[in-house]
């Protein structure tokens, strides 16, 4: 499959060719990349929006459409959607309920998902999120990251379009979304890796006669490797380790076999009939086996298995026709199986306006960055990949153009650089923060009150937490972000405090240094284990700059300041 990429624009141009090949079904918006449905069912009230990586076609596009998704945000192989694809995406679908987000969980799409959701909220937009978390093979208490989404997302995205047809409201979709993930499963095993674009050879070798078990839909190695049994007695332990996962529940099952890529259609239906015969021999009612491949691993050979228990009214959601690109089995149901209820549709609020910020934060805060930034990238070579201090500093030349040629509010400018341009996963984390910071400045440009700045970092650390989970001890920015916060609304209640923003700075910066001793438990710097101790983590420091930079412009007599340029080593 990846011998014949285009060099250029991969992803936009299979796009434009899914719709050439669906006139009048799909439209494509090229910048940013996302795709969407032109005939949405009248009845619907909620906007359903999914995305990830691309090379998992047909998942998602291939549901894109009546009774499926309103819009689709793909991402490059194997990556993530950036989060002003999502937020844009879902600000055109979006319905009078609302939209609703359906998320794998993998790092960088809940992140991204999260932020566009954020962004969505702050103009008033209803929004919910279903995340897919069915990967029995991440499934360890040792992780905080969880089961990673995989196949069962075509099982939630169908359930939902049938759902949202009906006129079901926001609530309502979440709840069943949420209810379908509870009730699924999958594991995957591969006798051969993907075509890596990049090498155009398999991105892992296995030895002959061997399969690994377990494997993710981006290509990740499986949790062990073991010598091939016959597909018989595989086909046994997968269903055993499903069943074994599987929350209880009624013995009614979807049984999805999807195929990674480069398996036939002739072994995923023989499959098919050896896991519907392994479910019926323990007491179990396989109603509807759907072979097939709808979440591929680019040319990956191998398969997985999903169960989902069916709730009442389930299967008839799953069999209702769709006008998608990709045609669903809908096998014969038994009759008498009730339909699901009906709901009542709901209305959305109206949207909230945006408020601005100061320039005075944003060119010190620029000039401070353009100084350390060479000692954040060094520091994050130890525990990541080296760019923090180029996105960060970058980010900041976008805010500082967006200012000099819109007139856009310093922090306001912020926002919008870091939450539209900064990849990766701390530059949209600022952005949300930088958003908050924005409504705390006055409209007139004066001096923001302690008070809103302890609403605004408390709102940004609320946000940047339901994004990514991180708490106060796992090494990242929050590290900085929660005991500023904390400093300030501290002084806000007080009755008299000397200097609110000094004391927020030094516990922003009491904060940063205080990574160092941490063994990292989110982010990048988790992967190096022991090797990040004694590194300070560079979002938490960026962090305490800003603050800084804060108390320098409000309290620039008892601010902290940075040593002159050229003796900077941390702070």
């Amino acid at each position: 499959m990846s011998h014949f990429l285009p060099e250029t624009d991969a992803v936009l141009t299979a796009a434009r060719g899914l719709a050439l090949a669906h006139a009048g079904l799909i439209e494509v918006n090229s910048s940013p990349l996302y795709l969407r449905a032109r005939d949405a069912d009248p009845a619907r009230s909620v906007a359903l929006v999914s995305g990830g990586g691309s090379g998992h076609e047909p998942l998602h596009t291939g549901l894109l459409g009546r009774g499926g998704l309103d819009a689709v945000c793909p991402g490059e192989i194997f990556a993530s959607p950036h989060n002003r694809q999502i937020y844009e995406a879902s600000a055109a679908a979006a319905k009078s309920g609302g939209v609703l987000h359906i998320v794998k969980n993998y790092t960088g799409d809940v992140i991204n998902f999260q932020i566009a959701a954020e962004r969505l909220r702050h103009d008033g937009i209803p929004v919910a999120t279903v995340l897919v978390d069915d990967d029995l093979a991440t499934d360890s208490a040792d992780s905080a990251t969880g089961r990673r989404g995989t196949a069962a997302t075509v099982v939630v995205e169908k359930l939902l379009g049938a759902a949202a047809d009906r006129g079901a409201t926001l609530e309502e979709l979440t709840d069943l979304g949420q209810r379908v993930v509870a009730h699924s499963r999958s594991i995957a095993v591969a006798a051969r890796a993907q075509t890596s674009p990049a090498t155009v050879h398999p991105a892992f070798e296995l030895d002959e006669g061997t399969l690994d078990y377990g494997v993710g839909i981006h290509g990740e190695r499986g949790i062990r490797t073991i010598a091939r049994p016959a597909t018989g007695d595989l086909v046994r332990r997968m269903t055993d380790d499903l069943l074994d996962a599987l929350p209880d529940g009624p013995d009614e099952v979807l049984a999805l076999v999807n195929g990674l890529g480069a398996t036939t259609e002739l072994e995923l239906n023989a499959i098919a009939v050896l896991l519907s015969d392994e479910l019926t021999a323990r007491g179990l009612r396989p109603v509807l086996v759907v072979p097939g491949t709808f979440t591929a691993a680019l040319d990956m050979a191998g398969f997985s298995l999903t169960l989902t228990r069916l709730e009442e009214g389930w299967a008839e959601l799953w069999t209702t026709p769709t006008r998608t690109p990709l045609v669903l089995p809908r096998p014969s149901l038994t009759p008498g199986s009730p339909a699901a209820p009906v709901p009542t549709p709901a209305s959305a609020p109206a949207r909230a306006p945006r408020e601005g910020g100061d320039r005075a934060l944003l060119d010190r805060y620029a000039l401070t960055v353009t100084q350390v930034r060479d000692n954040l990238t060094k520091l994050d070579q130890l525990v990541g990949d080296g760019d923090f201090g180029d996105n960060l500093a970058g980010g900041v030349r976008r805010a500082v153009k967006l200012a000099d040629e819109t007139g856009t509010d310093g922090t306001a400018a912020l926002a919008e650089a870091f939450l539209n341009d900064v990849g990766g996963t701390s530059g949209p984390l600022f952005g949300l923060l930088f958003q908050h910071l924005a409504a705390a400045s006055p409209a007139d440009g004066g001096a923001p009150t302690v008070a809103a700045l302890a609403e605004a970092a408390a709102a940004g650390h609320a946000a940047i937490h339901r994004v990514g989970g991180a708490v106060p001890g796992d090494c990242t920015l929050v590290d900085a972000l929660a005991p500023a916060a904390e400093s300030l609304a501290a002084s806000r209640d007080a009755e008299a405090a000397e200097a609110p923003l000094t004391e927020a700075a030094q516990a922003a910066i009491r904060g940063a240094l205080a990574t160092a001793s941490l063994r990292p438990r989110r982010g990048r710097a988790s992967y190096v284990g022991d090797h990040a101790l004694g590194v300070p983590d560079p979002g938490a420091l960026a962090v305490a700059l800003l603050f800084m930079a804060l108390a320098d412009i409000h309290e620039p007599a008892t601010a902290p300041r940075l040593p002159a340029p050229g003796h900077i080593t941390v702070l």
